[in-house]
């Protein structure tokens, strides 16, 4: 046993291999420029970043904003029915009714409820004598009166801000037959030859 030479075992040499290279270091100019270059990176990474939380921002609060003004919208358009039945029995009461205290107490009522609709936003459309405009009309029918003028509303429409909740159903003047035949005319003699 005394045999053994410590030189002969599998352990590897002290040296290391020539595979292996050692870390070069960069001049501290370079040093300075990567630093520069990694701080320049991380500044605009943050500036994207603050950009992306403000446009965020700014998304919820028009959000909220929106939800806000029309979250009851559903509730509106539920309640503007009872508001034609109403208005419907208004117009179809006796006259001589109209001085009862239990008539008046609906009327009261009814006052009420167009003004807590008011307050929050609903507006009736504007129809008679207006230009008829599909945004805010439907046509139910078109009789003789000036042409593309509402003439009478059949049903009230009704807005939310800036939203149409429901259109006024109304009717449109077509013309009268005088201006029809005239234009019939004119049109003739624009396409028979001179």
């Amino acid at each position: 046993m005394d045999n053994e030479n410590p030189q002969t075992s599998d352990a590897p040499p002290d040296d290391p291999p020539a595979t292996q290279t050692e870390p070069v270091e960069l001049p501290l100019e370079g040093q300075l420029a990567q630093a520069k270059e990694e701080a320049d990176k991380f500044r605009n990474n943050w500036h994207r970043a603050e950009a992306d939380f403000q446009n965020y921002k700014k998304r919820t609060d028009q959000e909220r904003d929106e939800l806000r003004r029309f979250g009851s919208v559903s509730i509106v358009i539920n309640l503007l029915p009872v508001l034609d039945d109403f208005e419907r029995a208004f117009g179809s009461l006796d006259a001589r009714l109209a001085g009862l205290s239990w008539f008046d107490g609906i009327l009261l009522i009814y006052r009420k409820l167009n003004q807590l609709l008011e307050n929050n936003g609903v507006t009736p459309i504007q129809t008679e004598g207006e230009t008829f405009d599909p945004r805010f009309h439907e046509a139910v029918a078109h009789v003789d009166g000036e042409e593309g003028k509402v003439l009478s509303e059949v049903q009230r429409g009704y807005k939310l801000h800036d939203r149409v909740l429901r259109p006024a159903m109304v009717v449109v003047g077509k013309g009268t037959e005088e201006e029809e035949d005239g234009k019939k005319e004119e049109e003739g003699n624009e396409a028979a030859p001179s």
